[in-house]
This record gives C-alpha cells, structure tokens and sequence, in this order.
C-alpha cells in the first residue's frame, strides 16, 4: 500500500478505500415478461441515463479531518500543510515519506526544497482525493 492509499485510507475509512471498482452497468430488470416464448427480449434493456452508471457516495474531507486534529490534541493546519494532514491521520510525516509520495503523485521539482514540495504536495494531495471520492473545498484545489 503507498503514501496516497493509506492516507486515502485514514480518511475515508476502511470501507470506502476497500471499495471495489464497478465491473459494468448495474443489472436492470424487464418491466414485463414477454408474452409468449416466441418473443424474444431485446438483446440491450434500455435504461436511464441514471441508472446506466454506478453511483459513488462523495465523503467530506473537512468534518473527518477536522475530528482527527481536534483527537490528535496538538494545534494542526491540515488545510495548508501536508505535514499535520499526515499528523492529523496518525502517518510519519518525515521528509522521507513526503519524498515517497511526492514520487506517487507525479512530483518533477526539486526534492531537496522541501517547502515547494510541500506546497505542491498537499494541492496534488487534495487534487487527488477529489478524483477518488472525496469532497474537497473549492479553496483548497486551486
């Protein structure tokens, strides 16, 4: 399990990060049976543009990570540093494994000024979780 995934885990919990991807459309029922043997059911049940997709339930970042400085007891700024996020979810947060997920999330700077990497860290960290499910504020991805 890398950086992202065990932080995606702290988050979003055991379920959520354990959720397996949908393997199609969900399976939809025919309104009637057909009238008689003869008639055959068409080969594709139309559906709704709403029901042909799997719906993922979007979990707010701001309440869990909120409860998890205020269990932590320390004074964290996880909306501007990586480094409390990662405190703030019980993770090491040394540079040693912000260089790791600096490497995970794509990260092409220079590893040795870690103040940039932080900053690129915790916007491509919050780009990320977006992607994956969470809801991140507005602020917070520009």
């Amino acid at each position: 399990m890398g950086i992202f995934d065990k932080i995606k885990h702290a988050i979003f919990g055991e379920a959520k990060a354990a959720e397996p991807v949908a393997a199609g459309a969900p399976k939809i029922e025919p309104a009637q049976a057909p009238a008689s043997p003869s008639a055959a059911p068409s080969p594709t049940p139309a559906a709704s543009p709403a029901l042909s997709k799997p719906t993922t339930a979007t979990i707010d970042i701001v309440p869990i990570l909120d409860a998890a400085v205020k269990k932590n007891g320390q004074k964290l700024d996880w909306r501007h540093s990586i480094v409390d996020l990662m405190k703030a979810v019980g993770m090491d947060a040394s540079l040693t494994e912000r260089k790791e997920l600096a490497a995970e999330l794509g990260y092409t700077g220079d590893t040795n000024d870690s103040a940039k990497m932080n900053m690129w860290l915790h916007k491509a960290l919050m780009k990320r979780l977006s992607e994956n499910g969470g809801k991140v504020p507005a602020d917070l991805l520009d």
